[in-house]
C-alpha cells in the first residue's frame, strides 16, 4: 500500500478496529510483526493542522492533515528509504522544521543525521536549513556544507518563523554553537557559543542564551551559566551532580530544571538563574520524575510523571485550569495514561494521547471552550487492547540487598502461578529502561502463554546517574547477576516454573541472553540472542559506535580496555560453558552490532560442539524491519520456545 493510500485509510479509521483474529483465539504472528503506522503528532500554533510521522512498512513521511478534515492529507514530505523525521516543530501556523534521521533497525532508536529541513504546510517551499550535503536549499551554494550536526534546541515564546539551532562542527570537537534561524528566509545568526563540545542551550526571554549543559566529549556531565559576556561553569554547590535547565518560568525570573544533588533520581525544581531560591516542585524517590505536562501559553508545568512503576502524575499546581482538565480527561480513560502533547497558542485546542500497558495508543483533540473531544488516529488500530496482557510493575531485592524494579507481563486469563517464563533483558544497556507501557516483544510472548520478566538492572535509566553508573564495567558480572536474581525471585514467589525458563533479548539483551546462561548454569533451558554483541573487544574494531570520539569514550567508560577483562566477559570466549540450546538471529546489514558478532558466536559454538539454531537476513540491520522477516523471526522463536520449555499456558 502506498503512503498516500495508507494516510486515507488510517485517517478514516478513528475507532479501534477488531483484532486480526481468525478461527483460533491465538492472535496471529502478523499482528506483532507490523509497524505502528502513526507517531509523533504535533498541533500547529493556530490549531488548524496536525503534522505527524507515518510509516507504511517500507518508507516514512511527514504528513500534514487539516484538523477540520482528516480524511486525506494536505501535504506529504516523503523520506528516502531508512530515513525518517526524528522531530518536528511548528515555527509558524504555516511552516515546520524537521530533524532528519535514519532508522538503523527496529530494535534501535532512530538516530538523527544532524540535518534540518523546512516545509510549508501545503508542501511548498521545501528547504535544507542545515546539513552536510552541499548545494541544497536557498542559501546552500553560498554557505556550502555545514560540516557538523544540528538540532532544534528551542523555539521563541510566540511562533514567528524562527527557531534556535544547536550546531556541532565535526572538526571543532571542543565547540558548541547556537543560532537564531529564520526558517522562511533560511538566514541564521550566531547568538551563543562555548568552547565545550556536545552541549545543549537554554534560551530565555528576548532570545538571550542563559545556560549550556550536557555530557562533553570526555563523557563528563557539565553545566554553564552565561554571565555578561562569559561562561561560568556551575560548581557542585549550585549544580549538584545533575542540573538540566529546560524552561524559563512565565515570570521570566525563574528557571525550571531537572536536578539531582547527589546522583539520585532527578527532581523537578524551580530556582532563580543564579541558583538562589531553589524549591523542589516534585519528586518520587525511587525513580526520577519526567515528562512535564504543560499548560497553554504562557507555558508552565502543572504536573510531572513518575518514571518507575505504573505512571502517575505528581501535580505541581492542581489548581491550574490545565491540571483540572487533565484530571477530568484521565477519569474518562480509567487504567490508561493521558499525555498532553501541545495546545494551540490561544489555548482553545489541545492535542493529547491515551495509551496503556495493553494499548499502543491513540490521539485525540479537545476543544477546551466547549469540551468536545474527537478521536483522530490510532497508532496500531489492528491491536485489540482487550486481548492484550496486563503488565505488572513490582520490586524485589537483589542478592546484595539493592532494591530493583521488575515488570511482569501476565498471559491473559491464567493465574500467575508456576508459569513457563521468558526473561527479557532490555537493550542499551545504559540510560534505557523497561516501563509499564505497551511492549511488542512482551505482548507477543504473553500471547503465546509465557510469563515475561523484565528487570531494570543496574546501569538502566530512570533512577539517576549513580544507578546508571553502577553498571559501568559490569556488563558480564553485576548486571547479569541482577537479571539472574530476578529469575530466582520470580521462582521463589511461584510466579515461574523453575523447570521452564528461557531467556531472550535484542542488542545488549542479546548479549545478556548468552551471558546469563554462562553465569547461571542450569537456570535456563534455552537462550535466544537477537542482534546481539558477543565479543566485547570487537566493539573497538567494528561497528558504528567506535567511529566518533564520543562513542570511543563511551566504550572506554562502560566496558573498559583491559583485554583480559573483555575476554572474561565475552560470550564467544566462554562458549564451552553454555549448557542450553541457543538460537542466534541477526541482520547481515547491522552496523550497531555487526554481523561479524553473530558469526563469531556461531564459530565459537561450533568449536565447542554446542547445539544452536540460526537465522540471518541479508538486508536487515539492527533488528528486523520488514514485516515478512519479522513474521519469520517470531514463528521461529515460537517453535524454539515450545521445543525447550513447552507451549505456553492457556486459559482454563
Amino acid at each position: 500500500m502506498s503512503l498516500r493510500k495508507l494516510c486515507v485509510a488510517l485517517a478514516a479509521a478513528c475507532l479501534w478496529l477488531p483484532a486480526v483474529a481468525a478461527a483460533t483465539d491465538l492472535i496471529p504472528v502478523e499482528a506483532f510483526a507490523r509497524h505502528a503506522s502513526i507517531s509523533m503528532p504535533r498541533l500547529s500554533p493556530d490549531g488548524k493542522h496536525i503534522a505527524l510521522r507515518m510509516d507504511d512498512g517500507n518508507n516514512h513521511a511527514l504528513v500534514i492533515f487539516d484538523v477540520a478534515d482528516t480524511s486525506r492529507p494536505v501535504s506529504m514530505l516523503r523520506m528516502p528509504k531508512f530515513e525518517l523525521p526524528v522531530d518536528v516543530a511548528w515555527v509558524s501556523p504555516t511552516r515546520l522544521v524537521v530533524e532528519k534521521g535514519r532508522m538503523l533497525g527496529s530494535i534501535d532508536r532512530p538516530v538523527g543525521t544532524g540535518e534540518i529541513l523546512a516545509t510549508d504546510v501545503n508542501g511548498t517551499h521545501q528547504d535544507y536549513l542545515f546539513g552536510y550535503q552541499s548545494g541544497y536549499g536557498t542559501r546552500g551554494d553560498t554557505r556550502q556544507a555545514d560540516d557538523g550536526w544540528g538540532s532544534v534546541d528551542g523555539l521563541p515564546d510566540k511562533a514567528n518563523g524562527h527557531f534556535y539551532l544547536g550546531a556541532h562542527n565535526w572538526i571543532e570537537r571542543d565547540r558548541s554553537e547556537l543560532y537564531d534561524v529564520d526558517a522562511v528566509k533560511n538566514v541564521r545568526h550566531l547568538i551563543g557559543d562555548i568552547g565545550v563540545g556536545q552541549l545543549d542551550f537554554l534560551v530565555g526571554p528576548g532570545g538571550k542564551v542563559e545556560f549550556a549543559f550536557g555530557t562533553n566529549p570526555d563523557f563528563e556531565y557539565v553545566a554553564y551559566q552565561r554571565i555578561g559576556d562569559r561562561w561560568a561553569q556551575l560548581g557542585k554547590a549550585q549544580a549538584g551532580k545533575r542540573f538540566e535547565p529546560f524552561a524559563i518560568a512565565p515570570d521570566g525570573r525563574h528557571v525550571y530544571a531537572w536536578y539531582s544533588a547527589d546522583g539520585g533520581p532527578a527532581e523537578l525544581i524551580e530556582q532563580q538563574p543564579d541558583g538562589s531560591g531553589r524549591k523542589v516542585l516534585a519528586q518520587d524517590g525511587f525513580g526520577r520524575v519526567h515528562d512535564a505536562q504543560w499548560t497553554a501559553p504562557p507555558r508552565q508545568p502543572f504536573a510531572v510523571i513518575t518514571a518507575t512503576g505504573a505512571p502517575r502524575p505528581i501535580y505541581v499546581d492542581p489548581s491550574l485550569p490545565a491540571a483540572k482538565l487533565y484530571m477530568a480527561i484521565s477519569q474518562k480513560f480509567p487504567g490508561e495514561f493521558v499525555d498532553f502533547i501541545n495546545f494551540s497558542e490561544d489555548g482553545r485546542e489541545l492535542l493529547f494521547s491515551v495509551s496503556s500497558d495493553r494499548d499502543p495508543g491513540a490521539w485525540y483533540l479537545i476543544d477546551t471552550e466547549h469540551y468536545k473531544v474527537r478521536k483522530l488516529f490510532a497508532a496500531a488500530p489492528w491491536i485489540d487492547p482487550a486481548k492484550m496482557a496486563e503488565r505488572v510493575p513490582m520490586r524485589f531485592k537483589a542478592s546484595d540487598g539493592m532494591e530493583l524494579e521488575a515488570i511482569l507481563t501476565v498471559p491473559n486469563g491464567v493465574p500467575m502461578n508456576r508459569l513457563p517464563m521468558v526473561l527479557l533483558p532490555h537493550g542499551g544497556p545504559h540510560g534505557i529502561s523497561d516501563d509499564w507501557f505497551f511492549d511488542w516483544d512482551a505482548q507477543f510472548l504473553a500471547s503465546r502463554g509465557y510469563l515475561v520478566l523484565q528487570v531494570n538492572y543496574r546501569g538502566s535509566g530512570g533512577r539517576g546517574a549513580n544507578f546508571q553508573q553502577d553498571g559501568y564495567l559490569k556488563w558480564g558480572t553485576r548486571i547479569q547477576q541482577d537479571l539472574i536474581d530476578g529469575v530466582k525471585w520470580a521462582e521463589a514467589q511461584q510466579y515461574a516454573d523453575p523447570d521452564r525458563v528461557c531467556v531472550y533479548g535484542g542488542s545488549f539483551g542479546g548479549y545478556s541472553a548468552l551471558m546469563s546462561v554462562i553465569r547461571a548454569p542450569k537456570t535456563f533451558k534455552c537462550a535466544i540472542g537477537y542482534a546481539g554483541i558477543y565479543d566485547l573487544a570487537m566493539m573497538y574494531k567494528k561497528g558504528d559506535i567506535r567511529t566518533h570520539a564520543f562513542g570511543r569514550n563511551y566504550l572506554t567508560h562502560v566496558i573498559g580496555k583491559d583485554d583480559a577483562a573483555l575476554a572474561e566477559n565475552s560470550p564467544d570466549k566462554l562458549a564451552a560453558q553454555i549448557d542450553v540450546p541457543v538460537l542466534l538471529i541477526h541482520g547481515e546489514a547491522d552496523q550497531r552490532a555487526p554481523f561479524a558478532q553473530a558469526k563469531a558466536m556461531r564459530a565459537a559454538l561450533d568449536a565447542a560442539h554446542k547445539p544452536y539454531e540460526w537465522m540471518a537476513k541479508p538486508d536487515e540491520a539492527h533488528g528486523f524491519y520488514t514485516e515478512a522477516d519479522n513474521v519469520d523471526r517470531l514463528k521461529l522463536m515460537q517453535e524454539f520456545l515450545a521445543k525447550y520449555i513447552g507451549k505456553g499456558a492457556t486459559p482454563p
